[in-house]
């Protein structure tokens, strides 16, 4: 537990430091992260004997951070998108020492991580770049309020086939919390969307869960504990990162539909 606390002192002023900055900063830094993270969902997958194309996945990573430099217009994300199909399906065509699930770990590895992750970027380059700070707030905000609800309160088992440790007390824990702390953060930071900071709250943190139980069904399915040991008692950057995959789009899909077209 020590080992945790340390290490989240110490990544919370880097990650303050990266947001806040934004702009070329921010983008660096998430095209590292990302690719960290789909290089670790990589190498849990050759455990099984299945060696996904890290060429093509870090080759796509900064193909997307090129376009979201240009911009984030749907015609350049349709075309990264159809890139990348045609890469992973002459990978697959023109070389015969690869099977067809391979590939398949491929394109996953770059939609879930490299798709998902960049959605940070999406909502820092819209007309509300402050609410970058809901992907973080409701995943960590959930993760916290979840953890020690579970503590006290855990009876009941939520997927004990996925994660034993989860209960259904600490699921609504967690989404209670972070409806909470995502209503303060809206009062005191963009008070004309205090309703809308708690249906994110309340949205992402479900979505939250669904990552953290994402991420554990795929470490099950490879045999691993965690997918690395970069960040000391809390594992790699997708064990950190996993419930923020999932925040990242909820967040950036509902600015869109709901705040700036409402």
């Amino acid at each position: 537990m020590l080992t945790r606390i340390i290490s989240a002192l110490l990544g919370i002023p880097l990650l303050l430091f990266v947001v806040t900055k934004g702009g070329i900063t921010l983008k660096v830094s998430l095209l590292a992260l990302t690719i960290i993270a789909m290089d670790e969902f990589f190498n849990a997958f050759s455990n099984i004997g299945v060696y996904p194309s890290k060429m093509i996945g870090i080759s796509s990573a900064i193909l997307l951070g090129i376009f979201t430099y240009v911009g984030t217009q749907r015609e350049w994300i349709l075309l990264w998108f159809f890139i990348n199909m045609m890469f992973i399906l002459a990978y697959n065509l023109f070389n015969r020492s690869v099977n067809v699930l391979s590939s398949g770990i491929t394109a996953l590895g770059i939609y879930y991580i490299v798709f998902f992750m960049f959605h940070i970027i999406f909502i820092a380059d819209s007309t509300y770049p402050n609410l970058v700070w809901m992907v973080f707030i409701t995943a960590w905000a959930t993760d916290t309020s979840a953890y020690f609800t579970g503590v006290f309160f855990g009876r009941t088992k939520l997927c004990p086939t996925i994660s034993p440790k989860k209960t259904v007390e600490g699921a609504i824990g967690g989404v209670i919390g972070s409806t909470m702390v995502s209503g303060i953060f809206a009062k005191y930071f963009v008070p004309d969307l205090i309703f809308h900071g708690m249906v994110l709250g309340f949205l992402g943190s479900i979505f939250a869960q669904a990552g953290d139980l994402t991420a554990s069904v795929f470490k099950r399915h490879v045999g691993i504990k965690d997918y690395g040991k970069i960040m000391p008692g809390h594992g790699g950057i997708l064990d950190r990162f996993d419930s923020i995959l999932f925040t990242a789009p909820v967040v950036y899909y509902y600015v869109i539909l709901f705040i700036q077209n409402g």
